[in-house]
């Protein structure tokens, strides 16, 4: 069996996967191949792992793939995909660092660690006057959108600083908020809004949500871009009716250098380097191998999805 390798993997994950492949399956890596190369060795594929572009899989899906490793949580660019393959996707890989940099952001927007970092590279000492400018996470009302493994994480990691957490997901039994109505009355008695939305949710945070927000509240965002009316946010940060935002994730990436967003004193971008974490790469490889284990065995898949239904 052939596996085609589209994830970008360093050296040391390299070495990891060919010792750990089975004899019977080679791998053909997408970094060894000229981009003329790379869409026919796809096609040729009967194990994948990575995300290739969609359009990789027009007029067709590699006709022999039985097993696709997708090396992200979110999935929702394939919905149109059609393929009779297996596919799994990294499920809560990346849900703790995710979870620890939109916390880090909030944290750092609070105790203004973004301002202090910028005097400081200009060596200037303000002192005093910052100290009186202080917030604290403690106890603040938070509504996370979204819970998966990453709004849990979320959620987790917030439960030190004695934040009041309610999630929002549409078919959670456990979440406190189900539909957008019923976000909409929270929002003015919220401090702080953390969305984790997936793509599927497109433009789900709508300029009506946006102006609901409390006065001064912060809104974070880890999902993915499309999910928030980012014309909405930034007027509402513009014009000082928010107090900041952390983003993660954003419409267009890379941002581009005219954006507003670049300048705002009060917005956090954090690059979507959220899922960053030692062995990133290696612990992809570590995925595939334990789920191709479980294809070969014909053993449920870890994290299977369906690919028409986003999840």
């Amino acid at each position: 069996m052939h596996l085609f390798v589209y994830t970008t993997l360093n050296d040391n994950a390299r070495r990891l996967l060919l010792t750990q492949l089975p004899p019977h399956i080679t791998a053909t890596i997408r970094q060894d191949l000229s981009e003329d190369e790379q869409a026919a060795a796809f096609q040729l594929a009967d194990i994948l792992l990575g995300n290739p572009p969609v359009e990789w899989f027009a007029p067709a899906s590699p006709p022999a793939l039985r097993f696709w490793q997708i090396d992200s949580a979110g999935i929702e660019r394939y919905q149109q995909v059609q393929t009779q393959a297996q596919v799994a996707n990294i499920g809560d890989f990346f849900a703790w660092p995710c979870a620890e940099t939109m916390v880090a952001g909030i944290l750092g927007w609070y105790r203004h660690i973004p301002e202090l970092a910028v005097l400081q590279s200009n060596t200037e000492w303000v002192g005093a006057p910052i100290r009186e400018r202080l917030g604290l996470l403690r106890g603040k009302r938070v509504v996370i959108l979204g819970s998966g493994a990453i709004g849990q994480a979320v959620a987790k990691q917030l439960t030190g600083f004695d934040c009041v957490v309610q999630f929002l997901a549409r078919t959670d039994p456990k979440a406190q908020l189900h539909t957008k109505e019923e976000l909409l009355a929270a929002l003015p008695d919220t401090d702080i809004v953390v969305n984790c939305l997936p793509g599927s949710a497109e433009n789900f945070f709508s300029a009506d949500l946006v102006q609901a927000m409390s006065p001064g509240s912060l809104y974070a965002s880890v999902g993915r871009g499309n999910t928030t009316d980012e014309p909405a946010l930034l007027t509402a940060l513009q014009a000082g009716r928010l107090g900041g935002a952390i983003l993660d994730v954003t419409n267009q990436e890379p941002l581009p250098l005219d954006n507003p967003l670049w300048q705002l004193p009060n917005v956090l971008l954090t690059q979507h380097s959220g899922g960053g974490q030692p062995g990133e790469d290696e612990g992809k490889v570590d995925v595939l191998v334990r789920n191709l284990r479980r294809f070969e065995q014909a053993q449920p898949l870890e994290n299977r999805v369906e690919l028409s239904r986003g999840y």
